[in-house]
């Protein structure tokens, strides 16, 4: 984008032309910035399946903010520079600048994201339902269209708009395709229904569901899937589960606890109900591992796509290790199949169990809200630094857990985790 600007730019020194190419650029630069957001949304597999879901999140997490500090820039300099040439105040300009359909498209666009970037800043986002989040999130898609439209009334792109609306359109088709016409064919195809919905523990709950050709979908051991239950109060929602077992012939399973009101309501599934689910999405999968012998961790209902992956990922007697951290023993989830695998494939299996403050034994130590700490990791696992570590739980015991690794010696990029809870 700068150096299409560059080509363009004409330079001179008056005041308004300064803050005119100014606007130009960071103008450029915002709308550009919008489209790679909403790609990063688009879901497209092969995007998803190598890059890891936690990442995207992140980049996108990231580029909104600097979308939105570069869409005040814009507005700033152009209300400037229009200021300045036409010898008006500031309030007087803005004024007359709304007058422009154009700009009225684009101070709207602006507010919308501004809204989208309130509901998703840390000290909201746990405020609000992820209902109200994801209706919110949804009008980027408007404001797009709308950024669009100021930028066709907007100064002569030349040969760059051709290469401006190229750019629209393939974004657009990779929304309508990935997010439109996939799902509805996904949702044809499979024909998921609700087969039973199963106590695992206190608030954690596994849907089965069964279907036709389920193998076409290729989900891997780690991967999760968007799930829409078409029933009263939880079809609008679609929420990411992590598959809790391999797909076995025509069924599919998730295990998921109650968090919030969606997530309670999926415990009073009827059988039969119909489900609509997009993907697999994640790179959580045994393509990521680099060593013979693999660490599993889990804390809480994180255990789900540690439960599959400890059953698939290839491997000899003790090579693979699943340590699972809950507050109690009635806290432990799909228990009897975990020790079963364990026992069938001669792998190790330790529960860690307590509160935060718990020490002694096999249980970690906890110092600082560290719930699998660096000593307790070293007695439990030999030769932790030469293990690939897979990773999933709450964030606050990812990042502690994740610290206490590094420490231990195991290089980043052996350890694998991925975060989708947004």
């Amino acid at each position: 984008m700068t150096l299409l600007w560059a080509v363009q730019v004409h330079p001179s020194a008056r005041l308004d032309a300064l803050f005119a190419t100014a606007a130009h650029l960071t103008g450029l630069l915002a709308g550009y910035g919008v489209l790679v957001l909403l790609f990063l949304m688009a879901r497209v597999p092969a995007v998803e399946h190598g890059v890891g879901a936690d990442r995207l999140a992140r980049w996108h997490a990231f580029g909104g903010r600097h979308v939105l500090l570069l869409c005040f820039g814009h507005a700033l300099f152009a209300l400037l520079g229009y200021a300045v040439h036409s010898g008006l105040d500031v309030l007087s300009a803005a004024r007359d600048l709304l007058g422009y359909p154009a700009l009225a498209a684009a101070a709207v666009a602006t507010a919308l994201l501004v809204c989208v970037g309130v509901t998703s800043a840390r000290a909201v986002r746990g405020r609000v339902s992820h209902e109200t989040w994801r209706g919110v999130h949804l009008l980027v898609y408007l404001a797009a269209a709308l950024g669009f439209v100021h930028q066709l009334a907007g100064p002569d792109l030349g040969p760059v708009a051709w290469f401006w609306a190229l750019a629209h359109t393939v974004v657009a088709v990779l929304l309508l395709w990935y997010r439109g016409v996939v799902p509805v064919r996904q949702a044809l195809r499979h024909a998921l229904r609700v087969l039973e919905v199963r106590d695992e523990g206190p608030g954690v709950v596994s849907v089965v569901m069964y279907g036709a050709h389920l193998a076409e979908l290729r989900a891997e051991a780690g991967q999760f899937l968007r799930w829409r239950f078409l029933q009263r109060r939880l079809w609008h929602t679609a929420l990411p589960f992590s598959l809790s077992a391999p797909v076995r012939g025509n069924t599919l399973r998730i295990t998921v606890k109650a968090l919030g009101g969606h997530t309670r309501r999926i415990r009073r599934l009827r059988p039969g109900t119909r489900v609509l689910a997009t993907g697999p999405f994640g790179a959580l999968t045994a393509a990521r591992r680099t060593r013979p012998r693999v660490l599993l961790i889990a804390g809480g209902v994180g255990i789900a796509p540690m439960r599959a992956l400890f059953e698939t990922l290839p491997g000899g007697p003790g090579d693979i290790t699943l340590l699972y951290r809950a507050r109690a023993e009635e806290h432990l989830v799909l228990r009897a199949e975990l020790e079963a695998i364990a026992a069938g494939r001669q792998a190790r299996l330790h529960y860690l169990l307590g509160p935060s403050d718990a020490a002694g034994g096999h249980l970690p130590a906890v110092a600082g809200g560290d719930p699998l700490a660096l000593r307790a990791l070293a007695d439990l696992v030999p030769g932790l630094a030469e293990h690939d570590v897979y990773l999933c739980g709450p964030p606050a015991m990812g990042a502690a857990t994740r610290a206490a690794l590094l420490r231990a010696g195991v290089p980043g990029g052996r350890i694998h985790s991925e975060c989708f809870s947004a």
